[in-house]
């Protein structure tokens, strides 16, 4: 099956999910931009852009879909004593630049990052918008790790996490599912498995079955605006 290409035009139409390649797993179109329109019509049909500098803009949605239901988050016995006995500062949307930029740095055995400088804007535009949030722990008035996405209708899109103190994301994380539960969200998409977030209560979720909880959930175009933590 060839790839499918999107036109730099206001179409921000994509092809059908189940057009999406097994190999590598979920990659449905390349091309296109990164115009707010485009990519609030890929998140609310379950595709995101995951591409690296000098590619083309690429677009995924991976089958099965791993997914995380806000108030099933799983708060291990060391995370809860971690989080009782540090000393934690959290906050919503406060430093959102800093958490993308943490985000992008290099990291242990990673060359490059996929959050490109055009990736970057286009994020940013997307919380001067209302529709990107990120959640900041901070220590000792410095920032300790953080968490940034998309929020549309009752879903949360996770983009990336970092930490630069031991356990922060994983704090950062369980903030953010307090947040979004106490909001009605139904569900924080993860994108892709991984060990370290079944252990914090993430599941796989049929590509099929994803599409139908946007369908569901994922309607109005309506920023969301968190309370203050």
């Amino acid at each position: 099956m060839s790839l499918y290409w999107l036109g730099h035009d206001e179409d921000v139409e994509f092809p059908p999910l189940a057009m999406a390649l097994d190999e590598p797993d979920g990659l449905l179109a390349a091309g296109g931009d990164l115009s707010t329109a485009r990519l609030l019509a890929a998140y609310q049909r379950g595709i995101f852009p995951w591409y690296s500098e000098g590619q083309p803009i690429l677009w995924w949605s991976p089958d099965p879909r791993m997914i995380l239901v806000p108030s099933q988050f799983h708060t291990s016995r060391s995370l809860a004593r971690c989080r009782r006995r540090g000393d934690w500062r959290f906050s919503i949307n406060t430093a959102f630049a800093q958490v993308i930029d943490a985000c992008a740095a290099p990291r242990d055995g990673q060359d490059g990052t996929w959050i490109t400088a055009e990736m970057r804007a286009a994020y940013l535009r997307l919380h001067a918008q209302g529709w990107a949030h990120s959640l900041e722990v901070w220590q000792d008035d410095n920032i300790a790790g953080g968490i940034y996405g998309l929020a549309i209708d009752r879903c949360f899109f996770g983009e990336s996490m970092f930490h630069c103190v031991s356990n922060a994301s994983k704090l950062a994380l369980a903030a953010l599912c307090e947040r979004l539960a106490a909001d009605e969200f139904v569900l924080l998409d993860c994108q892709m498995h991984t060990a370290h977030l079944a252990t914090l209560g993430a599941q796989l979720m049929p590509r099929a079955a994803f599409a139908a909880q946007l369908e569901q959930y994922c309607k109005r175009l309506k920023p969301w605006q968190p309370a203050p933590i």
